[in-house]
């Protein structure tokens, strides 16, 4: 009988990765600048124009190729793709005294 085990939400604190928690971040960042690019109908190469990147670097964060790519940077893609990016600081609750950083996106 195959045994199936619940994952956590984040992939890579599922494979036990030192920078999971970076990396999912990221991971959801380019998922919000790929789905603003694809919204826009903008190329790759059109959207790399906007973000002022290379192209193939464009394509490579698009494939989850993010680890070396900023936060700061991709906050920077969202705002060169016309969005307001907010940084709420606040206590976190007991249950996570270390904290925690998420992604959360107002509708379209």
């Amino acid at each position: 009988m195959l045994e199936i085990e619940e994952g956590s939400g984040n992939v890579y604190w599922d494979l036990n990765m030192a920078d999971a928690k970076t990396m999912y971040v990221k991971a959801q960042l380019a998922n919000k600048i790929s789905d603003i690019i694809r919204r826009r109908r903008l190329t790759q190469q059109q959207a790399a124009l906007v973000l002022d990147i290379p192209q193939p670097t464009l394509s490579s964060m698009l494939r989850g190729r993010f680890r070396d790519i900023s936060e700061a940077n991709m906050l920077e893609f969202l705002n060169r793709l016309g969005q307001d990016v907010d940084i709420v600081i606040r206590k976190a609750p007991r249950n996570h005294p270390l904290g925690q950083t998420q992604v959360l996106s107002s509708p379209p």
